[in-house]
């Protein structure tokens, strides 16, 4: 039995392991020693048959390398096998020695495993000697700028007011136009109000002022537009008296008993009214249908206009229409006003006076000192320098220098920044004296000042004054300072334009870097845009 076992055993594995036999898996790296930071490729090769079933790990562990990039597998077929491959870009932080793990390949169900590798991972060296230390930069207060505050709620205030503009024009305008449309005529208005007085019965001695406040009221403001009487200033008698004078004219035919209970009802609400006397009960109603008789009968009593008359009523309609649009244009134009004054001198008191008007007027200079800067890396050496408009690369009569500006001399502000490098010195015999080097650095300078003259006047300027200084940047980058002014012939402008000037030498020992800038005299933010570049020069320390 046991024998049996034994040969069904060896049956089944024998071609197994003939079937292994061939897969052969293979690991290389392109370095074994790297620096801190540095990228190695990895590489798992393995080579088999077509009919294999292969499979990489979806998550290889490499640690403590980390996987910066993973490519697919590739697969190429060779005389008569098959090679997959696939590769990692592994890195390392860390300084070392350390062990890649051996890795595993899944084929026809079996595990095939990599050999591991041992990656030695050095330091980056660094000269103190040569490379300068410096202390950490103290905090640097930074003035707010609140230009671009002020241009914002300006602008907001504009809109603001120009959309409650339109939305008085589209809306309250026209629902008063609509109320004046649907406005009644006198008489259907009275009678309306007088109808409306059904409902109200009074008790107390104040609601009953009140009720034949509304009652004379309404039969005052109908005689005085239909009748064309100043019945509202009028007393009870005065108002009598001129009802009167129409009757015996012959313009307005009232009854003498119409008359008589006008003039009771009126006496009767001057009573209530000033002495606070209480009418009876029912009295109210009584009165309320007596003026409505006034009201009737006098309607009745008024000619009819003629068209002449109705003409002029309605030419005097319309201009009483456009008096009052016109008063009300005033009234919007002058609260306009008053909102755009007291909102500028808010902003001249907060501000000041130039800032203002030079953000509404759109000042080019003002422009790019509210903008957002851009802060980006140049050149070798590298540095990084923060300005108002990218610098772009550009074609440099220097040979081979690398120059970089933005915009030019005839712009509102000239940024130049060129890299040159360094000619090979020949190697001296003898040590310089001091005072050859000092001989030496001072032609040196005089050379650079001789070469930015020429670059001036090849460009057409003019009474180039020159002063020089060395200065330290706010970064602590040592430099020498030529500055100035110069006449410029800018297009558009008849007379050369007085234009200030500043070179600043930064000397280093891959090379040196010349930054130029260029602005009108009478710029009134020139300066502030110069202190702000110049102070944002920085030298980019590779480690």
């Amino acid at each position: 039995m046991k024998k049996k076992i034994l040969l069904l055993c060896a049956f089944f594995s024998v071609p197994m392991l003939f079937a292994q036999m061939d897969y052969d898996l293979q690991v290389a790296v392109d370095t074994t020693k790297m620096r801190i930071g540095e990228q190695i490729q990895y590489t798992l090769q393995l080579k088999a048959d077509s009919t294999a079933q292969v499979s990489f790990s979806d998550q290889p562990i490499f640690a403590p390398f980390e996987i910066l990039e993973e490519s697919a597998i590739d697969t190429i077929k060779a005389q008569s096998h098959y090679l997959f491959t696939k590769k990692y870009a592994l890195i390392q932080f860390d300084s070392g020695a350390y062990w890649l793990p051996p890795q595993k390949v899944l084929v026809n169900s079996f595990y095939k495993i990599s050999d591991s590798l041992l990656i030695q991972v050095a330091t980056v060296p660094v000269d103190t000697l040569k490379q300068k230390l410096f202390d950490i930069k103290p905090i640097v207060e930074v003035e707010q700028n609140f230009d671009v505050l002020t241009q914002s709620i300006l602008y907001g205030l504009l809109a603001v007011l120009l959309l409650v503009g339109l939305i008085y024009i589209f809306f309250f305008a026209k629902k008063r136009r609509e109320e004046r449309k649907k406005k009644l005529p006198p008489f259907e208005r009275a009678i309306k109000e007088l109808k409306a007085l059904e409902t109200v019965t009074p008790s107390l001695q104040e609601e009953y002022k009140q009720y034949y406040s509304r009652l004379t009221d309404v039969v005052r403001r109908y005689l005085e537009e239909e009748a064309k009487i100043s019945a509202l200033e009028s007393t009870t008698d005065e108002l009598l008296l001129k009802l009167e004078a129409l009757k015996q004219s012959g313009q307005l035919e009232l009854g003498r008993e119409t008359i008589k209970n006008l003039k009771s009802v009126l006496q009767k609400a001057d009573l209530v009214k000033f002495a606070r006397s209480t009418p009876e009960f029912g009295t109210t109603s009584k009165d309320r249908e007596l003026v409505e008789g006034v009201v009737i009968e006098t309607k009745e009593a008024l000619p009819e206009p003629t068209p002449e008359e109705i003409r002029e009523r309605e030419e005097y309609q319309n201009l009483l229409a456009k008096r009052r649009r016109k008063k009300q244009l005033q009234w919007s134009l002058a609260t306009l006003g008053i909102l755009l004054l007291l909102s500028l001198g808010i902003s001249i008191y907060t501000y000041g006076y130039y800032p203002v008007k030079d953000t509404l007027l759109g000042y080019p200079t003002i422009k790019l000192k509210n903008k957002e800067w851009i802060t980006s890396q140049y050149g070798t050496p590298p540095v990084k320098i923060s300005t108002p408009e990218v610098l772009k690369r550009v074609k440099s009569e220097r040979g081979g220098a690398l120059r970089f500006s933005s915009g030019d001399y005839d712009a509102p502000f000239y940024v130049d920044l060129v890299f040159t490098k360094k000619q090979p010195k020949p190697q001296e015999k003898e040590t310089p004296s001091k005072e050859d080097q000092e001989t030496q650095q001072k032609e040196k300078i005089q050379e650079l000042i001789n070469e930015i003259i020429s670059d001036f006047q090849s460009r057409g300027a003019v009474n180039i004054l020159i002063k020089e200084e060395k200065i330290t940047t706010l970064s602590g980058l040592p430099a020498l300072k030529i500055y100035g002014t110069l006449d410029y012939p800018k297009k558009g402008v008849e007379k050369r334009v007085r234009c200030n000037y500043t070179t600043h030498l930064f000397d280093f020992e891959q090379g040196g870097i010349n930054l130029t800038l260029l602005y009108e005299k009478e710029d009134r933010y020139g300066e502030e845009i110069e202190k702000r570049i110049v102070d944002s020069f920085e030298l980019i320390k590779e480690l």
